[in-house]
């Protein structure tokens, strides 16, 4: 029985890789697309980030993100970059009630991700308010680290959430992107932020 432990590891450890896969596969794409940043949140964030509401301090290898309350608006994070494809992994814990997106812009909100206490969500933007396309019940857990995969290619926009995957398509989708973004209600920490992807054209 000394062996016990080591086996035991033997055979969970593929099991945890496997869970770890199906959170990290592509979606839409029969590659994985190039890495343009991954944050090590070590130092001030670079210059294609702007930060349009609340605060965003990088800090010892997480992301610390508060609402400011004055604002009135939840914190945002853009990316200025325009991405025709896209993949934006990274992990999140939501600190109490909240929530966490993610999506892109054109000269107006084009499409999200939405992930909040009863699940996942994906909706487009061309009406007021965002119009769902698809959702997915989940619990999900606050004060633990959940892993979001996002990805859009032309009309379609899908996300993998602890490895629970939804799909949705709309016109709108289609869009020129001129730019991404991180949002997030109240008080939540980011980390293993990677984002991928090709312009229009490349």
């Amino acid at each position: 029985m000394r062996n016990l432990p080591i086996i035991l590891a033997t055979i969970l450890l593929p099991l945890f890789a496997a869970e770890a896969d199906d959170s990290a596969k592509p979606m839409l794409f029969g590659r994985e697309l190039p890495l343009l940043i991954a944050p090590d949140f070590e130092f001030p964030l670079a210059e294609s980030f702007h930060v349009a509401k609340g605060k965003w301090t990088p800090e010892g290898g997480l992301l610390k993100v508060l609402d400011l309350p004055e604002e009135k608006h939840i914190p945002v994070l853009h990316h200025q970059v325009g991405l025709a494809r896209a993949v934006i992994e990274v992990d999140f814990l939501i600190e109490g009630a909240g929530s966490f997106l993610v999506g892109c812009d054109a000269k107006k909100h084009v499409g999200r991700v939405i992930v909040n206490a009863g699940g996942l969500s994906i909706a487009e933007d061309s009406v007021k308010p965002s119009h769902v396309l698809a959702r997915l019940p989940l619990k999900v857990e606050p004060d633990k680290w959940h892993r979001l995969r996002v990805e859009w290619s032309g009309d379609r926009m899908a996300a993998n959430l602890d490895g629970h995957e939804l799909r949705a398509q709309h016109d709108y989708l289609a869009t020129p992107k001129s730019r991404s973004w991180l949002a997030a209600g109240k008080s939540v920490k980011v980390r293993n932020l990677r984002i991928r992807g090709e312009k229009a054209g490349s």
